[in-house]
């Protein structure tokens, strides 16, 4: 099961929080003001409010609560302000107030005699005003009342007697909180809040519901487990921004395959059985229909007389369970509510219901609208025959609107169906057949950006082939099939297929199948390493493409050639094929083809280190994408990766962050890598879960660009936390599951040894400064290890030429790490770094400019390290790089050099917790017993003590202990014989 953390963390309410502390603020200067919290049930008003009490109870205002409790018609008169009398009489601060107001403390006792007559109630009003008064003129007070919705008539009029006559003219805040979706038309809280309302000092606040990537979040913060990006995207969709329905669902991921979790459906249910009879029944119909229905479908599907269906209508928008739309529709007011609904209706009810939906908008005239709708109601009331043909229809629609997601669902609905409907009821026509479909299916999957699917489905299409099969088709299967597994970097088998493809169909005459086969091959032969093979029948379907005036497939071909012959995409050739291919694939209509160009003529750009030139091409891709509808195919997902990298390392990292949050809401499951910039952006900032985001990425089938951000976010995160064992293992391991079947190592590899490298420099420094030779002797061994990793993988890169300015700066920098573990820090290679980055990569050349002040320090050349320092230092404020700007200030403060901080922002460096977890470490305390002191987990201590190293330029625990008495951060601890 899940486990929380003991308090639920307040996500998305800044400006609710900035609002209500602002009154806090007013009433503690004598501005007295109410604010009545109006929101739906499990929208967070409780953990808001006990969030601003604990921040006025934090500025010494005294903080009391009354809750409302639902007792029905027999509620206990006065029981919130009962409670709030209860805290105050056992505070002994107020004793003198109690006691010159007795009318008042009689409500402590179980006499209410003084509050039934008039006279009575009025000395109780006036009582009760006077007591709030003179408490807050003691100490600012903040009053809260929960669930007023429940409050009992007498409270209900005290409360307004407080605020229209009483105590809104001391140092008082009231904050009241009731639920809107309880108030029907009838509640007695209505007209009391419309006359609060209109005083001078009440104003209301709603509570919205939470945003998605704040509900995403609260449900990361509350599961300490990673979960998979597709398990909180459900979680979040379903919750509709509803902070407890969002952790109900997520306690129950372990225990439900579906459907609403048996607690929270006893919740929703509540109010639904409070309905008529009638009202239930009307409602029981709509949840068949779907979260909106419109009203004349409805009325047919009921059957019941106009007046009738209009007041159960109207008693169920009162109850707050629909919502009627401008457009004649009624929506349930949270989807939720509907599932618990249409869970509650018995089986022969629900195929009942459903086929009269299905048989009705049939009726309407509306069939490709329809459609899709009516597959789904027949399917549910066992009508397959009718729903296979359904479903057809809804993928065709879907096809012709640009919706492959939907395509792919109503295929994989038909083919369902499929075995199940016989022969003759079957929908007839060209292309309608089971291997025709699969492969359709297949394509569509690859489209929506379900790689894996699609590679399962066009399998389940070679299953299919019968021994008679048409060869061309057999030929299309196996192609379609090579083309998935590359996608999903299963070469060998890509190459298998593709060969056995091509050899089912003869070259001469030419055709339309001989090519697409032809060129799917050329890009597998490719990627195993039969360089010739691929430019040979790349070169040979090109001529035949061009004989055939097939454009599409002369695109495609051109492409595979731009990045195959001589320079690749980064040289002009290679430039001048992409353009041609992409006007050749505009005019042909190929959108998929089209953004292959696109996205390879962007990547010829970042490659030759020209990243401005990459954004007006990735624009334009992700137009044409958005416009094709298939923003979720593994092209657009690299360029929004892409994109994101070029904000990323030209340092516009807020833009990174925001893209990212935005791209974030609408990936599929297979594009979770391509937030990564993010995830870097994150990690260089300080915030140590990226590790935990990226770890999450490994989870499910191997994906190669999931594999190179994890890598790259783990490496650095180990070298971050000065763990070179870590970043070694996450280095060597990556570059194992990403080197192909030929030995090809990928790119990526150069920046991984580069970062590993930085770990093992530091620990072979370390060591070397303590004076254990041997110790440094075996993190030398690794570190030439490393840079004979990254020496080859540079001059040759995945294209067989010298990687681009990115590649070499990687190695620059990595040539300098390893000469830094071996030897010390050498001002010279440093520079070379610092000039390498300086093609753009921001935050990477500020990294090198730190190690080369270093260098320049430890060579004495003090004042061109402080002239870095104050460049890296200006680079890391920008782009709120914390950890770099706390490295650089240490390496000031170790070397003296110029600006160096003063002993108060010394001291201001580190955290509370940090300051605690240095006192320990002075007491010689290890990291599992700081641990156990500080109630925090080994490693999270390990974390802290890694931060205080880096932040006060220290090489080991004992070092960062004596600077610390040095400067004075801590003093001795007394001694215990005195």
């Amino acid at each position: 099961m899940p486990q929380a953390s003991p308090v639920t963390p307040v996500v998305g309410r800044d400006t609710e929080l900035m609002r209500l502390s602002g009154v806090l603020e007013r009433a503690r200067a004598g501005e007295a003001r109410a604010v009545l919290v109006a929101g739906d049930a499990g929208v967070g008003m409780t953990r808001l409010l006990e969030e601003v009490a604990g921040r006025a109870a934090d500025s010494d205002m005294t903080v009391v609560t009354g809750h409302c409790v639902d007792l029905g018609d027999v509620g206990l008169p006065y029981l919130p302000f009962t409670e709030i009398l209860g805290v105050l009489a056992a505070d002994e601060r107020f004793a003198s107030a109690l006691a010159g107001h007795p009318v008042v403390e009689r409500l402590l006792g179980a006499g209410t005699d003084s509050a039934r007559d008039v006279d009575g109630r009025l000395r109780l009003f006036e009582g009760m005003a006077g007591l709030l008064a003179e408490v807050a003129d003691t100490a600012p007070l903040l009053l809260v009342l929960e669930d007023l919705h429940w409050a009992d008539q007498s409270s209900r009029d005290l409360l307004r007697f407080l605020l229209a006559r009483g105590v809104l003219r001391h140092r008082l805040a009231v904050f009241a909180s009731y639920r809107a979706d309880d108030l029907h038309r009838r509640h007695p809280l209505r007209p009391l809040l419309a006359e609060l309302i209109r005083l001078p000092a009440v104003e209301r606040l709603e509570l919205r519901p939470l945003g998605d990537s704040d509900v995403a979040r609260l449900v990361r913060h509350l599961e300490r487990r990673p979960l998979a990006d597709a398990t909180v995207r459900r979680i979040v969709e379903r919750a509709e921004g509803n902070a407890f329905y969002a952790e109900e669902l997520l306690a129950a991921t372990d225990t439900e395959s579906g459907g609403v979790p048996s607690g929270l459906a006893e919740v929703l249910l509540i109010r639904f059985e409070q309905l008529s009879d009638t009202a239930q029944q009307v409602l029981r119909t709509a949840a068949v229909a779907g979260r909106r229905v419109e009203h004349e479908l409805l009325r047919q599907a009921v059957g019941l007389p106009e007046e009738e269906l209009e007041s159960a209508l109207r008693e169920a928008v009162g109850r707050q369970l629909l919502v009627a739309g401008d457009d004649d529709t009624y929506s349930f007011r949270h989807a939720l509510a509907r599932e618990a609904v249409y869970a509650d209706l018995l089986p022969g009810e629900r195929a009942r219901l459903h086929g009269a939906f299905a048989r009705l908008l049939g009726a309407q005239g509306r069939a490709a609208e329809s459609a899709a709708e009516r597959a789904h109601h027949y399917r549910e009331s066992h009508d397959l025959a009718e729903a296979l043909s359904a479903s057809l229809e809804a993928a065709d629609h879907a096809q012709r609107v640009g919706a492959p997601a939907e395509e792919h669902r109503h295929l994989e609905a038909a083919l369902d169906l499929w075995p199940a409907v016989g022969a003759e009821a079957r929908p007839k026509g060209v292309g309608v057949d089971r291997v025709t479909l699969t492969l359709r299916a297949s394509a569509a999957a690859a489209h929506a950006g379900e790689v894996h699917r699609a590679v399962s489905l066009a399998r389940s299409a070679l299953a299919e082939l019968g021994q008679d099969a048409d060869s061309e088709l057999a030929a299309r299967v196996r192609y379609t099939l090579a083309g998935n597994l590359l996608s999903v970097d299963s070469l060998t088998a890509a190459f298998a297929y593709s060969s056995e493809a091509l050899a089912m169909i003869p070259e001469d005459p030419p055709s339309l199948t001989w090519v697409w086969a032809a060129s799917t091959h050329a890009m597998a032969a490719r990627h195993v390493g039969e360089n010739e093979t691929a430019l040979r029948v790349a070169r040979r379907a090109l001529r035949v493409a061009e004989e055939l005036r097939v454009t599409d497939a002369q695109a495609d071909l051109l492409i595979s050639l731009a990045v195959f012959d001589g320079d690749g995409r980064r040289g002009p050739e290679g430039r001048e094929r992409l353009l041609k291919a992409r006007e050749l694939a505009r005019s042909s209509g190929n959108a998929a083809v089209e953004l292959r160009a696109l996205f390879n003529l962007a990547m010829g750009c970042y490659e030759s280190g020209a990243l401005a030139e990459c954004v007006p091409w990735l624009t334009e891709g992700l137009d044409r994408a958005r416009r094709a509808g298939l923003l979720s195919s593994p092209y657009p997902l690299e360029m929004r990766y892409l994109r994101l990298l070029v904000l990323q390392v030209l340092g516009r990292w807020d833009e990174c962050v925001r893209a990212a949050a935005a791209d974030a809401e609408v990936l599929p499951a297979a594009g979770g890598y391509t937030v990564g910039p993010a995830l870097y952006v994150a990690l260089a900032r300080g915030d140590m879960t990226a590790a935990d985001r990226a770890r999450a990425l490994l989870e499910g089938p191997f994906d190669w660009m999931a594999t190179v951000v994890a890598g790259i976010v783990l490496t650095d995160a180990a070298a971050l936390r000065r763990d070179p064992e870590d970043a070694v293992r996450w280095t060597r391991s990556t570059v194992a599951a990403l080197t192909d079947e030929s030995g090809n190592r990928p790119d990526v590899t150069v920046r991984l040894a580069a970062l590993a490298l930085s770990a093992v420099a530091d620990e072979a420094a370390g060591l070397r400064s303590a004076g254990d030779e041997a110790g440094a002797r075996r993190w030398t061994d690794t570190a030439a290890e490393l840079v004979e990793l990254a020496r080859p993988t540079a001059a040759r890169g995945e294209n067989g030429t010298p990687q681009g300015p990115e590649g070499q700066a990687w190695l620059a920098r990595a040539e300098a790490e390893w000469l830094r573990a071996v030897s010390g820090p050498d001002a010279a290679v440093w520079s070379a770094a610092v000039t390498a980055f300086g093609y753009g990569d921001v935050y990477e050349q500020a990294r090198c400019r730190l190690r080369y002040a270093e260098a320049l320090l430890a060579a004495g050349r003090r004042e061109e390290a402080a002239a870095e320092a104050r460049e890296v230092r200006r680079t890391a404020d920008r782009l709120g790089a914390t950890p770099l700007r706390e490295r650089v200030d240490a390496l000031a403060r170790r070397g003296r050099l110029a600006e160096t901080p003063d002993a108060d922002e010394r001291a201001g460096v580190l955290t509370a917790r940090e300051q605690e977890v240095l006192r320990l470490l002075a007491l010689g305390r290890s990291n599992r017993q700081i641990g156990e002191e500080l109630f925090i987990s080994g490693k999270t201590a390990s974390v802290h003590v890694s931060n205080i190293l880096a932040k006060l330029g220290a090489s080991s625990r004992g070092e960062a202990v004596a600077i610390a008495y040095r400067e004075g951060l801590i003093t001795p601890e007394p001694s215990a014989s005195g």
